[in-house]
């Protein structure tokens, strides 16, 4: 069959956009496409410019398509839909296909809202053969396992879950070159967490899938808590693959549980150092892993093996709400990777989540106060989204504190909107809300430039001091959209230091330094205009 995969825009401008993670998902799904002897294109939305519909549109004139398909998480509710509605509204009448967590954390919900034909729930390689096989055969889509549908009368149809893929090692290596990845990699920017290089080649490789931990804010994008791991043969290889095709510099494990195991952990780290010392060029790696891993041996290993960071998650300092979040770490855990890590000169790259449901003033204070005192700004301070799917998600539902999830979908989740599921009353809340972003400016490193040149269009060179070290470096390849108000996390370059803090431009400055001043102007502003103003109008 003629396969049209889209990956969808993954930021609001309708300009073309290369900093953002290569969906891997989605890479997999088209080698096994391709595999199967399908007839695949992609349509990358992110390398464009144009809106989702008129990018979809020229591309279905161009060639009638049998599917297309498509994926996201939650928050891409929105995107999604701009890419069905086009294609369902095209005069080649393509059958459409969703999946990704978007369809496996809310499969009726999305089903119904969505004039889609077929979503897939949970691993997608074997479903989506089988699907297409169904669909080209006219055969009987009960059968298919793993999908969702509505039935000709209007009835929503879930068929039996899909069995979990047991041998990841089976599946072909995700089809990036299919999507573009050279485009993105000779177009990315010396961004956030891989500005150790001015000119990233960044590549995502899959160490495992599932979790066997039950987090209550995390969602399982699969829908399977099953961990299963590929063999580190097979990621070796993969590895040597990107270095050869793609001329990777760097690579992330995106596997949570990557790293749990010391001894796989180990061999692992042995054989990527004999890989990188027989490359011409330096190379960097970095990995997740859970903090209970870590001690000044394991760290000494990953770093020696050329591991740039590993993202730890820290979530919260109260025992009360590590409980309550299922989180099977201490503080004490906590408390010693943080000091190893800055110890042995690795960047500290892990978040602290507040609003959990046993959040209290008290416990919030407990997490805020350590970070205060221990943490020189490192690690940073978010708020807990519900995501759907996940256990919080529910809870919000139950509470009535989500009271829409369509309206959720829509318009609200989004890390700037905050929702008070906590124990705390909302006035309480809204205090706990504020004294983070208090602490936030007041603690964290926020540093302008000494000089900006600009090297092409939205690229700078930015020279920077280190505001822990004081070693100036300058920062090439810089992305800067907006030259006059931006912020952007970096890491120190200078090997005894690898410190996190931020590049802020001087209105950025400006605007923190005086937020309570020009927040009180807002609000008299506003209070005058109300009073005063608005009557004489």
């Amino acid at each position: 069959m003629k396969v049209l995969i889209v990956i969808p825009k993954y930021s609001l401008s309708q300009k073309n956009e290369y900093n953002y993670f290569m969906p891997i998902g989605i890479g997999y799904i088209i080698s096994v496409l391709k595999k199967a002897g399908h007839d695949v294109n992609c349509l990358n939305l992110n390398h464009l410019d144009g809106t989702v519909k008129e990018l979809l549109i020229e591309t279905l004139d161009k060639r009638e398509y049998d599917v297309v398909g498509s994926g996201h998480m939650g928050l891409g509710y929105m995107v999604i839909n701009k890419i069905v509605n086009a294609a369902k509204n095209h005069k080649s009448k393509p059958k459409v296909i969703i999946g990704g967590p978007i369809i496996t954390s809310e499969p009726k919900l999305i089903t119904e809202v969505l004039n889609i034909d077929f979503g897939i729930v949970g691993e997608g390689e074997i479903t989506i053969i089988e699907l297409l096989d169904c669909i080209e055969d006219n055969g009987s889509f009960e059968e298919v396992d793993g999908i969702c549908y509505r039935y000709e009368a209007g009835y929503f149809v879930i068929s039996n879950p899909r069995d979990v893929i047991k041998d990841l090692d089976s599946l072909p290596f995700p089809a990036f070159e299919s999507m573009n990845l050279n485009e993105q990699l000779d177009n990315l920017s010396n961004i956030a967490l891989t500005n150790y290089f001015d000119y990233p080649r960044l590549y995502q490789i899959a160490g495992g899938r599932g979790c066997p931990f039950q987090c209550t804010f995390c969602y399982h994008a699969l829908g399977s808590k099953s961990y299963r791991k590929r063999s580190i043969d097979d990621i070796l290889k993969e590895i040597k693959y990107a270095i050869e095709r793609y001329r990777i510099n760097c690579f992330f494990l995106s596997d949570d549980m990557f790293a749990a195991e010391k001894g796989r952990l180990k061999i692992f780290s042995h054989e990527v150092k004999i890989i990188i010392d027989e490359l011409p060029y330096e190379f960097k790696w970095a990995c997740s892993a859970p903090v209970t891993i870590v001690d000044e041996e394991t760290f000494k290993m990953l770093k020696d093996a050329g591991c740039y960071w590993v993202n730890l998650g820290f979530e919260s300092y109260s025992p009360t709400v590590l409980k309550s979040m299922r989180k099977p770490i201490t503080p004490e855990l906590i408390d010693r990777a943080i000091k190893t890590e800055r110890k042995l000169k690795m960047p500290v790259i892990g978040n602290f989540i507040f609003g959990d449901i046993a959040e209290t003033r008290e416990t919030a204070k407990e997490t805020l106060d350590y970070w205060k005192e221990n943490c020189d700004g490192q690690i940073r301070l978010f708020f807990i989204q519900p995501y759907p799917g996940s256990e919080i998600f529910q809870h919000c539902v139950r509470n009535v504190i989500i009271k829409d999830k369509l309206d959720f979908l829509k318009n609200k989740i989004a890390h700037n909107n905050f929702y008070n599921m906590t124990q705390m009353n909302d006035e309480d809340y809204k205090e706990m809300v504020k004294e983070i972003f208090e602490a936030k400016r007041e603690y964290g490193r926020y540093e302008t430039p000494l000089k900006v040149e600009k090297t092409d269009k939205d690229r700078y060179a930015v020279h920077l001091k280190c505001p822990f070290c004081n070693r100036v470096i300058v920062y090439k390849n810089f992305l800067l959209a907006n030259h006059y108000y931006y912020i952007s996390q970096v890491i120190c370059r200078n090997k005894d230091c690898h410190m996190v803090f931020f590049a802020v431009s001087p209105l950025y400055k400006f605007v923190m330094d005086n937020y309570f001043k020009l927040n009180f102007l807002r609000k008299a502003y506003l209070f005058v205009k109300d009073r005063f103003l608005t009557n004489r109008l």
